[in-house]
């Protein structure tokens, strides 16, 4: 990263991301400074302060600041970024699984795999915490410090708003000796790449970060226009678990403690967050694992894709101590996954290069040449 790039503060990442439609609320600049709040009422990063800093880890982290993908590539996974990982990035394995748990199972998001592994990974002493997002009273996600089996599964389960995950990392003291999971998004994932390729001297030390797991995700719904949709439609202190399931349902499905109620998926198009038009990548590429559904063909499963050999460690583990059941991932899925994310990324190309004025300028994504032509093929 260049000096160029790294002496940029909070007044650069507000002008350049936070009021140009960028943002995807993911967090990365809370808590890092007193400059930057969540405002979950309008679903908004808010200025506190103004900063007189030039140098300032709020831009440096965040994922629509310059983002040169080569430099993350090698240092999460070993290898470059070439044209063959443009869709789902590099496999080392996939496959679908499910939890052995049957609490895992009823609280968890399709196949629970994600608890399952935090779980597993507490049991065997390779993490301390995970740094996760649980949903408050009021149904919104906040970012907590999950420190055992409980806390886990308070965390289970997805609102489809993006969490302020980094608030609980980033007030994680530099001396801690905990050693952390993090549960994120696509884009948190990729403030967490940016946090290992360039570590502060200052921050939370990211060599305590033991296991990313990193969540597929097409779009989130915009915290403060969606969960004001929510509250005028729902009694949310009944609300346990919302769902959005694979085709041929066409639903958004809120399920309450008596009952379910579904809402046309077109009824909450209008909640999307437009920032997440500009995101290239739906399969969290710099995770040790990411995880997704298994689709409506394998409902109640999810499709895991193991990336690191930290995250084949892991799944070695949990299938040794049979917390996992694992099956084949058919290769038409695999073949329908990776045609889902090069659309969504080659959709994003073209909205970026709009923006820019020019297909030479990929905004804040920084690839070579060679890849760059392949971005652009139609």
């Amino acid at each position: 990263m260049t000096s160029e790039t790294v002496l940029k503060a909070s007044q650069r990442l507000y002008d350049e991301v936070i009021t140009t439609g960028l943002c995807t609320l993911c967090g990365a600049c809370i808590g890092l400074c007193p400059y930057f709040g969540m405002n979950l009422r309008r679903g908004t990063i808010r200025r506190i302060d103004p900063c007189e800093r030039d140098e300032g880890r709020c831009y440096q982290y965040c994922p629509r600041t310059d983002t040169d993908m080569d430099a993350v590539y090698r240092r999460i996974l070993g290898v470059p970024y070439d044209q063959d990982k443009i869709d789902i990035g590099v496999v080392r394995d996939i496959f679908l699984a499910k939890s052995s748990d049957a609490d895992i199972l009823k609280k968890g998001q399709d196949g629970g795999v994600v608890t399952t592994l935090l779980w597993a990974a507490m049991e065997e002493g390779i993490i301390d915490c995970a740094v996760e997002t649980k949903m408050d009273a009021d149904k919104s996600p906040v970012g907590f410090l999950a420190r055992n089996k409980e806390e886990l599964l308070q965390c289970a389960g997805n609102s489809y708003e993006p969490g302020a995950m980094f608030e609980a990392l980033n007030h994680i003291p530099r001396d801690s000796s905990d050693n952390l999971a993090i549960v994120g998004l696509p884009c948190q994932v990729a403030a967490i790449g940016k946090m290992k390729t360039y570590p502060s001297q200052n921050g939370v030390n990211v060599d305590n970060i033991k296991l990313v797991v990193g969540l597929f995700c097409g779009w989130s719904l915009s915290p403060g226009s969606f969960h004001t949709f929510l509250r005028e439609n729902f009694d949310l202190s009944q609300v346990v678990r919302f769902d959005i399931p694979h085709h041929p349902a066409h639903s958004f499905d809120v399920y309450t403690t008596s009952d379910k109620k579904s809402i046309e998926l077109d009824e909450i198009a209008e909640f999307i967050n437009p920032a997440c038009s500009y995101c290239c990548d739906m399969t969290a590429q710099f995770a040790d694992i990411s995880v997704g559904s298994g689709r409506a063909m394998f409902k109640g499963w999810n499709t895991v894709i193991v990336r690191t050999g930290a995250g084949a460690d892991l799944i070695e583990i949990a299938k040794k101590k049979g917390m996992l059941e694992i099956q084949p991932l058919p290769e038409e899925n695999l073949t329908h996954l990776k045609q889902a994310a090069l659309i969504k990324l080659k959709k994003a190309i073209r909205k970026i290069t709009e923006r820019t004025g020019s297909e030479q300028d990929f905004g804040y994504l920084k690839v070579r040449a060679e890849v760059a032509e392949v971005l652009l093929e139609e």
